[in-house]
């Protein structure tokens, strides 16, 4: 029994909302998933609050964590259950001051074992490494290997994600290196047979 669990990323873009709710919602009850991330890319906040008012209690309602990209603000106001931040968007304790003690609060490490190690002794609920595999999601900074998961797991209690152009068939190798959480976009929601057939096959997989 693998310990590693599926971390969503939702689609940068969602211009049928209504009609991606449904797909959503059969994603999350085709498989355990730990918590989901709204990750809209250039988009106004009226539509990011519009996305986490249909989306997030669809998580919620499943014990599913909703996070929020990048914006600690709108994790606060909206009812999210934390944040993610990149190394570009706000420092960790910035992030924590805004979404207070109880929230999550994960931070993106790239490839780098020195970003790690700061943002897990500033108190990050979870480090976040990648790119493993080339990603159509977004432009990755950083190649990651899968010796870092195996390092970090060796010597840190705090979780670590990875991130970047995982799928099914490219995941074993960092479950076996030791990842917490596989975080996955398009590896989910552009798969053949379909999204919840995607969760349905990563469950199967982190069985």
């Amino acid at each position: 029994m693998s310990d590693c669990r599926l971390y969503l990323l939702t689609p940068p873009a969602l211009p049928d909302l209504d009609g991606f709710a449904a797909t959503f919602a059969a994603a999350l009850d085709a498989g355990d998933v730990a918590c989901v991330q709204l990750r809209l890319k250039g988009v106004s906040d009226d539509e990011i609050r519009r996305a986490c008012e249909v989306l997030r209690p669809l998580a919620q309602d499943r014990g599913v964590a909703f996070l929020m990209n990048d914006r600690p603000d709108l994790a606060a106001e909206l009812g999210c259950d934390g944040v993610h931040v990149g190394q570009e968007d706000m420092s960790y304790a910035a992030a924590r001051k805004i979404v207070g003690p109880d929230a999550i609060v994960g931070v993106t490490c790239h490839d780098s074992r020195h970003l790690a190690m700061e943002a897990g002794e500033a108190g990050a609920d979870y480090v976040a490494f990648g790119a493993f595999y080339p990603t159509l999601t977004k432009e990755a900074k950083t190649a990651a290997e899968p010796d870092l998961l195996h390092w970090w797991a060796e010597l840190f209690t705090v979780p670590c994600v990875a991130i970047g152009g995982i799928t099914v068939e490219n995941a074993p190798p960092l479950v076996e290196a030791g990842a917490d959480f596989l975080a996955v976009s398009g590896g989910v929601w552009n798969h053949p047979e379909g999204p919840a057939a995607a969760v349905k096959a990563f469950a199967a997989l982190l069985r």
